[in-house]
């Protein structure tokens, strides 16, 4: 676990799509083209083969339909996912426009657009294998294509080198504004990594200073009166130095008053260094950090260790994954009637700690919708005055992503109650020395 954000040492989270985002695409793409194959057949009489294309465009509209039952709103898909939906719609777009006329028709730059969207978001492997599979479209359709819908008493001939300047068009604009787009998406992705270390580096600048300028201030509030005592207890010892019934106890009232001037002195110069010794922290110190704030509820929470023969897990205090773990613990403990559960369990390849709490649980339809910020739902089903799932959990779900987690949110199973949250890493995510050595 480390101070500054995950996302400066695992980008995998940047290459994970929304599908959504897809799926809304795609739906124009699918209005587009049917408008668009009924003008020409209708509004023009072009000969158009409408059958197959409506079959093609259908297909696309079956895709949407399946993604959005398959997967949740907020679902990312991950590389390959991603590649293989925009391989479909290279082929799909490459197959309409082989029945009208491939090269010759004018939408044929269309082609360009899925490894644009590769481009933004996507390794640059799989980019590259999106390109390839682009230009391989482009090419078979300069030479293999059904002729461009036309007057039926005449005959459109596209000249060869009208083609091939079309193929050196497509093919020089996928490359040109592919190229153009990652630089733009790695340098946001820059800013946004810079923006969001400079947070937490000031964050904790600002704990630190604030608890130095607290113990100056204190050490100088203290300082007089402790002066007075020392005076006084100086004035003490002189006027009753023969007297062997006050010596012992005014020798421990001057030791006291200089060992509380040494406490004073070290208080004046605290400083970062001084909290190296806190840096690290294993998993269950972890854990009891997080529950403790939450302890003072009426809620009983419960810890449970799963047996294991690995080590306990060591890592390094990071904000992010106590934020982001707080607030879990915090909404089950806002839910729940009488107890929340905390399961931890850590092998040689996994931690994961589990959330279960016996309230009512989530709605169905807002499990689908977990993730979205600024969601207008309420987060439970009996619960008429509980706040949405909103920024809130966004911001502990992202951090705990880029931390290199995984989350899924479900509620128990009948005839238990309540929500059910997992929060897994691959153990060297989280282990400072790694997990080769057993108990």
């Amino acid at each position: 676990m480390n101070v500054l954000p995950a996302s400066l040492e695992d980008h995998s989270i940047r290459h994970r799509l929304r599908l959504q985002t897809l799926t809304r695409l795609r739906w124009l793409a699918v209005v587009g083209q049917s408008v668009t194959v009924l003008i020409i057949g209708h509004g023009y009489g072009f000969p158009v083969p409408e059958l197959f294309c409506f079959a093609l465009i259908a297909c696309s509209a079956w895709l949407n339909v399946f993604l959005s039952v398959r997967f949740p709103a907020a679902h990312r898909l991950p590389p390959i996912g991603a590649t293989a939906v925009l391989s479909f719609d290279v082929l799909q777009l490459s197959g309409l426009l082989f029945m009208t006329g491939g090269l010759a028709n004018p939408f044929s730059v269309l082609l360009c657009v899925p490894v644009i969207i590769s481009s933004t978001s996507q390794p640059v492997r799989h980019t590259l294998s999106l390109g390839a599979l682009s230009v391989t479209a482009v090419t078979v359709l300069a030479f293999f294509s059904l002729p461009l819908p036309w007057y039926p008493d005449s005959t459109f001939e596209v000249p060869f080198l009208l083609i091939l300047g079309t193929w050196i068009a497509i093919v020089s604009t996928t490359a040109f504004a592919a190229f153009y787009s990652f630089q733009v998406s790695a340098e946001a992705s820059q800013l946004a990594d810079a923006l969001a270390a400079t947070e937490l580096v000031l964050q904790r600048e600002q704990h630190i200073s604030a608890l130095d300028g607290l113990a100056a201030a204190a050490a100088h509030e203290l300082g007089t009166p402790l002066a007075t005592i020392q005076l006084v207890a100086r004035e003490m010892e002189k006027a009753l130095v023969n007297d062997p019934r006050f010596t012992d106890d005014l020798m421990l009232l001057r030791s006291q008053t200089e060992r509380c001037r040494d406490i004073l002195r070290r208080l004046t110069t605290l400083s970062a260094e001084d909290e190296a010794h806190m840096v690290r922290l294993p998993l269950g110190s972890l854990i009891e950090e997080v529950i403790a704030p939450h302890r003072e509820f009426g809620i009983a929470i419960e810890v449970v260790h799963r047996d294991s023969e690995m080590r306990e897990t060591i890592g390094r205090r990071n904000p992010a994954i106590l934020f982001g773990l707080g607030n879990l613990i915090e909404n089950a403990v806002d839910f729940a009637r009488s107890r929340v559960t905390v399961t931890v369990t850590q092998d040689r390849d996994r931690v994961v700690i589990s959330i279960d709490d016996d309230g009512p649980g989530f709605a169905p339809d807002v499990l689908t919708q977990i993730g979205v910020p600024f969601m207008n739902r309420k987060n439970r089903l009996d619960r008429h005055t509980g706040g949405g799932l909103g920024l809130g959990l966004f911001i502990a779900k992202t951090l705990l992503e880029r931390s290199g987690a995984s989350l899924k949110f479900s509620n128990r199973h009948a005839p238990t109650t309540g929500a059910h949250v997992e929060v897994s890493w691959p153990r060297e995510k989280m282990d400072l020395f790694g997990a080769d050595k057993a108990v």
